[in-house]
């Protein structure tokens, strides 16, 4: 970086205080330059320090390593910035943050600062394997309808504010659209959400206390799940109010909420959308960076029943309570696996082909090599899952990957991601070996399930 740019930065960055009074300390720089003023000014409050306490030297090439400094001491007078000198400073913060981490900067500290706001997103591209005949809700044959909906093709926006009140107190906002079939133009999930395609998909407080290890958050999450697992029962939009303690061997969770969209996979009764849960998790953590965790649900409430996509009636929650257990084993540098086991206990009197009554077990393990980092072009990561699911413990939107039969099911899967940009990433995921636990379910002989494709470029801004 040439200093001649350099000094056009210095001026930008001009902090502004009451140095301008202060002596010049560079013998090379006159007093009528138009960059004069805030030389001095920066000079003053020790954001650059010239060459031997003297020189400026106008013309001198200087290093990364020189301009993160500067952008170092740039962040510590962030109090007295303009805001375009915020926006500035934050690019620059974002340019050289790897030279930060090694001067022991975080940048976390420019994003924590008061009065800062953080705009970011995400864009997906997916495409999933369907037959050419089916519907948008439930993923099936419409069977003598004369339809060809191509719901393979999808997309998604999502934008996310973030900013903090106070040293304590910090508001998330967000905004997605739903997963937009390209086929037909409409959403993919039309009735899951009550404002079409684009809603508001996070809206939450947090406030931290007591030296920062309480954290309680108020309001709606993209993304509920407890248990840092698989999250195979439950993995969407959600209300509600979570307190969390959490230091470097342990953390804790409770809360009360209810759930905002359900989107059972066959699209029918016992979705979750409208069920209240009671919840709590005891998370313990390892200094390898292994962790181990048991969770809890208690369902309650009136849930939406969905026809082909429409409501239809509401009927009592299926689910009545959760509870599970999870670990994750780093296995050194790159090997990781997680081994996730859900019980879930249901109200109906729902049976197997055997006249056995329900009560639906879930496993899912997950064997991952590697690690993908949005921030490092070139990182990729590999992964084997087994998922063995009970008849009905699908009892919402699930966090797994797989979108088509989710419960009475033993399968395999295997999938990957490849970071091909910085913020620029592609996902491929494939079952194999699927086959059903029980033949017939309720008298009803069930088809055998079908393998699982997808793919998706995902970009991040």
């Amino acid at each position: 970086m040439k200093t001649k740019v350099l000094t056009a930065l210095v001026a930008t960055l001009a902090i502004g205080t009451a140095c301008v009074f202060a002596a010049n300390p560079f013998v090379d720089v006159p007093s009528d330059s138009w960059a004069y003023r805030s030389v001095v000014e920066l000079a003053d409050a020790g954001i650059i320090q010239g060459v031997d306490g003297s020189y400026f030297q106008g013309e001198r090439n200087i290093t990364r390593y020189e301009a993160a400094e500067m952008t170092a001491k740039a962040m510590a007078h962030m109090d007295k910035a303009s805001v375009e000198q915020w926006a500035l400073i934050s690019k620059l913060a974002d340019e050289y943050a790897d030279e930060l981490s090694n001067l022991g900067v975080r940048v976390a500290n420019l994003e924590n600062r008061v009065g800062n706001v953080k705009l970011t997103g995400d864009a997906r591209v997916r495409y999933r394997y369907m037959n050419d005949k089916t519907d948008a809700i439930t993923d099936k044959e419409v069977k003598g309808s004369g339809k060809k909906n191509d719901n393979s093709w999808d997309y998604r926006v999502r934008i996310r504010a973030a900013a903090h009140v106070n040293d304590r107190t910090k508001v998330s906002y967000g905004l997605s659209t739903d997963s937009v079939s390209f086929g037909n133009n409409n959403t993919a999930a039309t009735g899951k959400n009550d404002n079409g395609d684009v809603f508001t998909d996070r809206a939450k407080v947090n406030y931290n206390f007591g030296g920062k290890n309480w954290d309680l958050q108020i309001g709606r999450t993209e993304k509920y799940q407890i248990g840092n697992g698989y999250g195979y029962a439950y993995g969407d939009i959600f209300d509600g109010v979570q307190l969390t303690y959490k230091n470097d061997n342990v953390r804790a969770i409770a809360g009360y909420g209810k759930f905002k969209i359900g989107g059972n996979h066959k699209g029918t009764a016992y979705d979750l959308l409208g069920a209240k849960t009671g919840f709590g998790e005891i998370d313990g953590f390892f200094g390898n960076g292994s962790e181990i965790g048991v969770y809890y649900n208690d369902f309650s409430g009136k849930t939406a029943e969905y026809k082909n996509g429409v409501q239809s009636n509401t009927t009592t929650v299926n689910a009545d309570d959760l509870w599970g257990a999870f670990t994750r084993i780093k296995l050194g540098q790159k090997w990781n696996l997680l081994v996730d086991y859900t019980n879930i206990n249901l109200k109906s009197n729902l049976t197997y082909g055997n006249g056995n009554v329900a009560d639906p077990n879930v496993l899912a393990a997950q064997l991952t090599y590697g690690n993908a980092s949005v921030s490092k072009p070139g990182s990729w990561e590999i992964w084997i899952e087994y998922l063995n699911a009970d008849p009905y413990a699908a009892i919402g939107s699930t966090n797994s990957w797989r979108f088509g039969q989710l419960d009475n099911l033993k399968s395999w899967g295997i999938g990957g991601t490849y970071v091909f940009a910085k913020n620029a990433k592609f996902n491929v995921f494939q079952s194999f070996a699927s086959t059903n636990k029980q033949d017939t379910m309720n008298g009803v002989k069930q088809a055998d399930p079908e393998e699982q494709t997808r793919a998706e470029f995902v970009f991040s801004f």
